[in-house]
């Protein structure tokens, strides 16, 4: 019948910040959600721009805590979620109030990308974040997304230079929240490959693809990050998740969409 109506998609929540330029943060994650067949929904914590009179540095400015938790009010009696991304956060004052909302209602699968350092703030002031995340999200989530240098600050290491050091990180930082663990080396670890670590308490895998070119893709790790969220929220295991989303961003760096600033940005459309 014409009027039948179709199953309704997965439906993923980000909570993380606006960057402007759209390759990376909420913009990012929204357009993976959709490419990936998730209906996508955003609670945004700041706005990031990068300023071309600066040398592209960032401009940083939080949205006000009580804006946030009227989005989350809102978004969590609307929706019943498939799966929830964290990204940039960028004050304790946002991690108190988003791990107030989660602590609440307890989400199934909570994918935390941690965003350690907030460019465009203070060192004292990333520090009081940093660790705000590490005592209030962290244990809260089943699944943790960390890049090469987050790994480091999560597995208390002070390098991490190969695969093997990838994977100590990983089983660290397991160890530390029991949630599942993709360690992120991408193009920043020597070697003609990416290369991310994936470890869940049982099962190890390293996912390897040739790197496309040495320098990082602006919205890679948010979009691997996204990408494994619409896995989860559609159903897939945690490692399935992983390796799919491990494609995914592949073929979009490889689709990569040049500009004027000194980055490309990662294309979800492939």
């Amino acid at each position: 019948m014409a009027d039948t109506l179709l199953p309704p998609p997965p439906i993923a929540l980000t909570i993380a910040g606006s960057e402007a330029t759209g390759g990376a943060g909420a913009q990012a994650d929204l357009k993976t959600f959709q490419a990936l067949g998730v209906f996508g929904i955003a609670a945004l914590t700041c706005i990031v721009s990068f300023d071309p009179k600066a040398g592209w540095a960032h401009r940083f400015v939080p949205v006000d805590p009580q804006v946030i938790a009227d989005q989350l009010e809102a978004e969590f009696a609307c929706y019943d979620m498939s799966a929830v991304k964290i990204g940039m956060l960028g004050t304790p004052a946002t991690i108190d109030v988003v791990a107030s909302t989660l602590r609440e209602q307890r989400p199934e699968r909570l994918l935390l990308d941690p965003v350690l350092i907030c460019k465009g703030q203070e060192p004292g002031a990333a520090l009081d974040t940093d660790n705000a995340l590490k005592e209030h999200v962290l244990p809260l989530a089943t699944f943790v997304t960390p890049n090469q240098f987050e790994a480091m600050s999560l597995a208390g290491m002070d390098a991490i230079e190969s695969v093997d050091d990838l994977e100590t990180a990983a089983r660290r930082i397991h160890e530390s929240c029991g949630a599942a663990v993709l360690a992120k080396g991408g193009v920043r670890l020597a070697g003609p490959d990416a290369v991310d670590v994936y470890y869940d308490g049982t099962t190890t895998e390293v996912l390897s693809e040739p790197k496309i070119g040495e320098v990082a893709v602006s919205g890679a790790g948010c979009s691997l990050a996204a990408a494994i969220t619409a896995e989860l929220a559609k159903g897939r295991d945690p490692l399935a998740a992983a390796r799919a989303a491990k494609s995914f961003v592949t073929e979009g760096i490889r689709a990569r969409v040049e500009s004027n600033a000194p980055f490309a940005a990662l294309w979800q459309g492939v």
